[in-house]
């Protein structure tokens, strides 16, 4: 390898390790000077594979982890653990599996209005943005999922979402919640905008201790998630 190629590595190492939050090759390119920094990014998550830290890409964009397997030694003694709703975990499946997807939309696959401090709760965990408007009457705020969300679940991409086996198989699922969760799931079944549903008075408890983890579509185990 040549020294430039060393500079150059050193350059994108450092950039990652002091980022606050995770780089876009873009990013990291244009804070080099318009360098192609590709090569380099694949020869450091090389370099760092089997190591206790490593480089990994999660929805296009690049940041530090720790090993999952060293999450042990890296957990506190006290986790203040902080439970999503059934209804919030309900809504943030949908938005996942159906992106972009509307409120109105997402009432009419789970058959119940959903309360706006459900979406705001995501959107504070920064799982869930707002990603427009639907080209209709009415023009309605559209929601999709952002790459925090991903990085959060492990995810390199949505296509990487687990299926309705996998969640039953793995436990996650309750068998009352299964008519619900194959309709949230089934492809291209997005309702029209006009649907009358009911309230839901799970929404009254966003943070109910005793409902379903947000991790009902898996986690990541890193107990250290990144070096910011």
């Amino acid at each position: 390898m040549t020294e430039p190629m060393d500079d150059l590595l050193r350059a994108v190492e450092a950039t990652l390790f002091a980022a606050e939050q995770p780089l876009t090759v873009e990013q990291i390119s244009n804070h080099l000077g318009q360098a192609d920094v590709r090569p380099a990014l694949a020869r450091l998550r090389a370099d760092y594979e089997g190591r206790g830290v490593l480089l990994v890409e999660r929805g296009k964009r690049w940041h530090f982890e720790t090993a999952p397997d060293l999450a042990h030694l890296l957990r506190r003694e006290k986790e203040d653990v902080r439970r999503l709703s059934r209804a919030a975990t309900e809504v943030l499946a949908i938005v996942a599996y159906h992106e972009p997807v509307s409120r109105a939309e997402i009432e009419a696959i789970r058959g119940v209005q959903t309360a706006k401090g459900t979406l705001d709760v995501l959107m504070e965990a920064g799982w869930v943005r707002v990603a427009g408007r639907r080209e209709v009457p009415g023009r309605p705020v559209i929601y999709a999922t952002t790459p925090d969300f991903l990085a959060h679940f492990g995810l390199g991409s949505l296509r990487e979402l687990p299926g309705l086996e996998e969640l039953r198989a793995a436990g996650l699922l309750d068998p009352v919640d299964d008519e619900m969760i194959e309709t949230a799931l089934r492809p291209g079944n997005v309702p029209d905008e006009e649907v009358e549903t009911p309230e839901d008075p799970e929404d009254d408890d966003l943070f109910a201790e005793h409902d379903r983890q947000a991790t009902v579509m898996g986690q990541n185990n890193d107990g250290l998630a990144s070096s910011r």
